[in-house]
């Protein structure tokens, strides 16, 4: 069993900062790529960043330059760190993180239960 909790979602003010947190627990053999997803009504669920086993980052072009993801390797934790807030981020922020349970056996993706993040303007 391999559980994602998030924290750190909030309401805020446009150009303000929230971080979140989610933290991988469980057997876990060896975490390979985690992220951040959101939705907000009536959209679909959309990539905003991910964080690969070997550091590299990726972001979508929505959020490049305000949003920066980390990850605690001894942890198991991935941050978000999002600044200058727009009241189009307004979303619920998933995470996901993609786990190997056991050795030689193939990844699964897990999902976090999701944090609401609202900006108002």
């Amino acid at each position: 069993q391999v559980q994602l909790v998030e924290s750190g979602g909030g309401s805020v003010q446009t150009g303000g900062s929230l971080r979140l947190s989610c933290a991988a627990s469980g057997s876990i053999f060896n975490i390979i790529d985690m992220g951040w997803y959101r939705q907000a009504p009536g959209k679909q669920r959309e990539k905003v960043a991910a964080v690969t086993s070997g550091g590299g980052t990726n972001y979508a072009d929505s959020v490049k330059g305000r949003f920066t993801i980390s990850r605690d390797y001894a942890k198991n934790t991935v941050y978000l760190e999002m600044n200058i807030l727009k009241p189009e981020d307004t979303a619920v922020y998933f995470c996901n993180a993609n786990i190997l349970t056991r050795a030689f056996h193939p990844a699964t993706m897990y999902w976090g239960q999701g944090t609401q993040v609202t900006v108002s303007s």
